[in-house]
């Protein structure tokens, strides 16, 4: 039926028994038509007026103001508006006039169907099918030449195309494979389960004839729903690809160490607005890195992954004496072994095969004068820490190759999410350089101890998301918001952000809705006891004391006010949903 919508030319005109010669002549001409449909009052169609009888209108010398009425075919073939599109070019080649007048179901005139509309929609279609077969040629010419074994599947689940790397691997010929069921014919492969799953999947190692081989599954999606799979099977010399995968993955490494590291602005962004809370201690902690930043000591942040411990760094850069000065970052955990001490302290001409000419400078050199944030400090080797607490008493280095001493200006900034004190115990790390940085320690709680946080966190993040992403959400469906506040967020505030940016993206009617967040929360609410669940009236009232907290910066005084409620009654229903005091 659409096609056949796409076919028509609308009539968009209306002609009577009472239109005139001029009019007639007029329209026709101008519209390029053989004929107008001619309808009653009610635009129900009462019969034709063609070029034919234009043409012995004129022949009669009839004057240009007489009613076209006496020169009408009235016996017209009509077509309905949902006419099988095969059966359109018989009926338009069957017209006496070569046009067919299209219908509705209330028999009004909707538009006329021409000979020149039938061709152009089988020039348009054939243009269509030749691309198909070039697709298909172009696809089956891919397998056959493929290094791999691919098997493609139909919704049915019934074998379409397969390569021939996968029929020597399994010793099958294509007769007896293609349009079989998979399931019956390699049935080892497990591509059904994608077929459920809609996601895809890859095997562990598989072996048939002593090889071994692995399955990618891939399901073929459209407008939500698996209409095919792809089974790509890895089975050619998988021990030299390994080999050559973790030597490009070595090589990955690096090049994405250095991509980081010029990706990197030499200055900090952040400020301590930047650092959105509610809640009391971090607040202190704030304040307390505000204070920190005035002096010259070494400061240490601590926190689990995520918990924004560079933001805190950048913040406390920004508000120190070194704020014109460069904010370069260390990612102790991220450097190749190979190139931590040329990184730091970098390294001088011909200090080692492959070295530029004229050297490099290092971190320190970079960050003279301003600060030097080492991020996981805790996975920093011990020979390096040697050589990091050396510059840090003397403030001078050697580079690399060098014999020169270089004075330096660096104030440290250091931060890691391990238990420095177990690592100095287990002789991990060395104890005078933990005294040496543990000067100012700045303990940033996860966002799970801070209950409050996540609440103002998510409206935020919706204003900052919606600039960025170009979005205009508004809010979030109850349901959805339960289940964030719900969650222990083991990536903290880095976790919250990439959920809300996800959700967001995905969000189509203005709110946010349980649908939109990641699949992994979603099951974990589906995998819950239903008997743990609180009621309903709980469930609101809870809200509403989180919401008023949040409201009041967590003053309890103030919300018990705004609740309604006594103090006292407002500490009982604190300790009764667990809250944190």
């Amino acid at each position: 039926m659409s096609q056949f919508n796409e076919l028509i030319t609308p009539v968009d005109c209306i002609v009577t028994e009472e239109t005139k010669l001029s009019e007639a002549i007029s329209l026709m001409n101008s519209r390029k038509w053989n004929l107008l449909p001619v309808t009653d009052t009610n635009r129900k169609l009462v019969g034709v007026f063609t070029r034919s009888g234009l043409f012995q209108m004129i022949m009669d010398r009839k004057p240009l103001i007489t009613p076209i009425k006496s020169y009408i075919k009235e016996h017209v073939e009509t077509l309905p508006i949902d006419t099988p599109y095969e059966n359109i070019e018989t009926i338009v080649k069957n017209s006496p006039v070569g046009t067919g007048v299209v219908i509705d179901e209330h028999h009004y005139v909707v538009g006329i169907l021409t000979k020149t509309d039938m061709v152009m929609s089988l020039l348009q279609t054939s243009q269509e099918l030749k691309t198909v077969k070039i697709l298909k040629r172009t696809l089956e010419t891919a397998l056959d030449h493929a290094y791999d074994g691919i098997v493609m599947t139909d919704e049915k689940k019934n074998i379409q195309m397969v390569s021939p790397p996968l029929l020597e691997l399994f010793n099958l010929q294509p007769e007896s494979v293609l349009s079989k069921p998979v399931m019956k014919v390699l049935p080892h492969l497990h591509l059904d389960n994608v077929y459920q799953s809609a996601t895809a999947e890859i095997s562990g190692f598989l072996e048939i004839n002593g090889i071994k081989y692995i399955v990618h599954r891939i399901p073929i999606l459209e407008d939500g729903k698996v209409i095919g799979a792809i089974g790509k099977i890895v089975f050619r010399q998988l021990n030299e690809v390994s080999e050559l995968f973790k030597k490009l993955q070595k090589a990955e490494n690096k090049a994405s160490f250095y991509h980081q590291q010029f990706q990197k602005s030499a200055s900090a962004r952040f400020t301590w607005e930047h650092l959105f809370t509610v809640d009391p201690y971090m607040e202190k902690l704030k304040k307390s890195g505000a204070k920190a930043a005035k002096g010259r000591s070494t400061i240490l942040i601590r926190g689990e992954s995520g918990t924004g411990k560079e933001l805190f760094a950048q913040a406390i850069h920004n508000s120190s004496a070194r704020s014109t000065g460069k904010f370069i970052v260390v990612n102790c955990a991220a450097i190749p072994e190979d190139l931590l001490e040329s990184e730091f302290f970098g390294y001088d001409e011909g200090a080692f095969t492959g070295a530029r000419q004229k050297g490099k400078l290092g971190k320190f050199d970079l960050a003279n004068g301003g600060t030097l944030f080492l991020d996981e400090i805790g996975d920093m080797s011990l020979s390096l820490q040697a050589k990091l607490l050396r510059v840090l008493q003397e403030r001078e280095f050697y580079r690399v190759g060098g014999t020169v001493r270089i004075q330096v200006d660096v104030r440290i900034i250091a931060a890691t999410n391990r238990n420095l004190e177990e690592m100095v115990k287990e002789g991990l790390f060395r104890e005078d350089l933990y005294y040496r940085l543990n000067v100012i320690s700045l303990n940033v709680p996860p966002l799970r101890e801070r209950l409050y946080d996540t609440d103002h966190l998510i409206s935020q993040f919706m204003i900052e998301l919606n600039q960025i992403l170009g979005t205009s959400i508004t809010g979030m469906e109850d349901k959805a918001r339960e289940v964030i506040l719900d969650y222990a967020w083991p990536g903290n505030v880095r976790e919250l952000r990439n959920v809300m940016e996800r959700a967001m993206t995905f969000a189509e009617n203005g709110k946010i809705r349980f649908e939109d967040l990641p699949e992994y929360m979603v099951k974990q609410v589906s995998m819950k006891d239903p008997s743990l669940h609180v009621s309903l009236v709980e469930t609101a009232e809870l809200e509403a004391i989180k919401k008023a907290l949040v409201q009041v910066k967590g003053n309890k005084v103030k919300a018990a006010r705004l609740l309604g409620i006594s103090r006292s009654g407002l500490y009982e229903k604190i300790k009764k949903y667990k809250l944190p005091t």
